[in-house]
């Protein structure tokens, strides 16, 4: 009898934790998890999101994807803001983490300042861009803050339409994301160099190593983990920039500044073919574990050497 008590005394215990739990696993589930498996059906439809009627068509549209040019095209100017993000914005993090590690004067206040691009709307900081970058004329004179300040700093020979010309448009969107989002990466590395032990400093100057050698031999090896941590959320967040491009040129430059999320957008929006924008959305899903999960191998064979 008291075995049976003890038995139902459990299970309450463990009812009444689960049920903390659930409404987190509910949300999780419906938000989540069954829109992954209803995209996953909808890529091997034809559909166009209003009527109820479906065609199915199996792999046609992964087939037709496989040959979009417009769709690896868009793919390849997220990888070249990608690129743009891991080389200017993580070494610009990485510098301005290791200025702040020191005792410098008004540290505090920089690593306040430094984050304040992160936390902001990315329309607003978009929109502010746009007005910097306009190349329009009023009265003779340049609207836009940076075109306005070459004429008036004797560089007139550099005034350019930079959102409207399409060589230049992916670069200044490619600039102004990494702008915006180096904030985190410098938290994160400021973080990972104050758990530094200092005695190795110590004991590495003892040795008689320079800075350059402290930096080599000791800074770099012990931030690796927290470094593969910064590349891999700067190629996913990079990857799937979207607000920003809106903001910025809108579509209005057609496929010269198309990015994966808004080739996804126009197939819905402007085509209404919801099956194929899924089949688009799975393919992208995909490349985005492979490269997650070809970062993870990467850290734990260099944890491991």
């Amino acid at each position: 009898m008291q075995l049976k008590n003890f038995s139902w005394f459990r299970l309450q215990d463990h009812l009444k934790n689960f049920s903390f739990v659930l409404p987190a696993i509910l949300i999780f589930c419906i938000f989540y998890i069954y829109p992954f498996f209803d995209i996953f059906r909808l890529s091997f439809h034809e559909w166009n999101g209003i009527t109820p009627s479906m065609k199915y068509v199996g792999l046609q549209n992964l087939q037709e994807l496989m040959k979009d040019e417009v769709w690896w095209q868009a793919m390849g100017h997220a990888a070249y803001i990608t690129f743009i993000a891991l080389t200017f914005q993580n070494v610009l993090a990485f510098a301005l983490a290791l200025a702040c590690d020191r005792e410098i004067r008004m540290k505090r206040f920089y690593r306040v300042v430094f984050f304040i691009p992160p936390v902001l709307s990315e329309v607003v900081v978009g929109l502010i861009w746009q007005w910097i970058l306009y190349a329009g004329v009023q009265d003779g004179q340049h609207i836009g803050l940076l075109n306005y300040w070459l004429t008036k700093t004797g560089l007139p020979q550099l005034v350019h339409n930079w959102l409207s010309d399409p060589k230049t448009a992916l670069t200044c969107i490619a600039i102004v994301h990494s702008w915006k989002g180096f904030g985190w990466g410098f938290i994160m590395l400021l973080a990972g160099l104050q758990t530094i032990d200092r005695q190795l400093y110590e004991a590495a100057r003892v040795d008689g190593a320079g800075s350059w050698k402290l930096f080599t031999n000791v800074t770099l090896p012990m931030m690796v983990p927290v470094m593969l941590v910064v590349v891999i959320l700067t190629v996913l967040g990079s990857m799937q920039v979207f607000v920003l491009v809106l903001s910025m040129v809108g579509q209005g430059l057609g496929y010269h500044t198309e990015v994966p999320v808004t080739r996804i957008l126009s197939a819905m929006t402007g085509t209404n073919r919801f099956g194929y924008a899924c089949a688009m959305g799975i393919n992208f899903g995909v490349i985005l574990i492979m490269v997650s999960v070809a970062f993870k191998w990467l850290s734990n064979r260099m944890k491991q050497a």
